[in-house]
C-alpha cells in the first residue's frame, strides 16, 4: 500500500450568526461532516476550496476570513486505507463567511454527496464525526473558534 497521505481541503462556512454549515453524508447518513474533498495536482488550497464547496453544495458567495496552512495529518481505518490505497489525508482547512442566502445552498449537485444540511455551533462538530476524525476536527476548531 503506498503509504502517502492524500492532500485535501476541508472547508468551514460561517453564516452571519457566527454558525457553521454541516452536512449529512449520502452513502453514509446520520453522519455529518464539513464539505471536503481532494486538492488537484497544481491546485491551490483556495482555488480547491472553491471548487468543493461550489461542487458538494452550490455555494458560491463567499469572503475568506482564515485559512491552515500547515496540513493536519490523520489516518484511515484500515479498511478505508487497503480501498483508497493511501494511509490517510493531509488536511487544510479553510473558513469562509456565507455572504448569500440559504436558498444557494443546494446539495442536488452535479454527483451529490449530502443528503441534508444545518447550521450548528462549530464546538459540536468534533464531537459529532466519526472517532477517527475527531481529532483533526479538533485542531481545526481550536484555530478558527477566535474568527466566531
Amino acid at each position: 500500500m503506498n503509504n502517502m497521505y492524500r492532500k485535501c481541503v476541508g472547508i468551514v462556512l460561517c453564516n452571519q450568526d457566527n454558525k457553521v454549515l454541516w452536512c449529512e453524508r449520502k452513502d453514509a447518513p446520520g453522519q455529518w461532516q464539513f464539505p471536503q474533498g481532494g486538492i488537484d495536482a497544481g491546485e491551490s488550497v483556495l482555488d480547491a476550496a472553491k471548487r468543493e464547496l461550489e461542487e458538494e453544495t452550490s455555494v458560491v458567495s463567499v469572503e475568506k476570513i482564515a485559512t491552515i496552512d500547515e496540513p493536519i495529518l490523520y489516518d484511515f481505518p484500515a479498511h478505508i486505507a487497503k480501498r483508497l490505497n493511501k494511509r490517510g489525508q493531509a488536511m487544510n482547512w479553510v473558513l469562509y463567511r456565507f455572504t448569500g442566502n440559504d436558498s444557494e445552498i443546494n446539495l442536488q449537485t452535479k454527483i451529490p454527496e449530502f443528503i441534508n444540511w444545518k447550521w450548528v455551533g462549530i464546538d459540536e462538530t468534533p464531537k459529532n464525526i466519526v472517532d477517527f476524525k475527531q481529532e483533526v476536527y479538533q485542531k481545526m476548531v481550536n484555530q478558527f473558534k477566535t474568527y466566531l
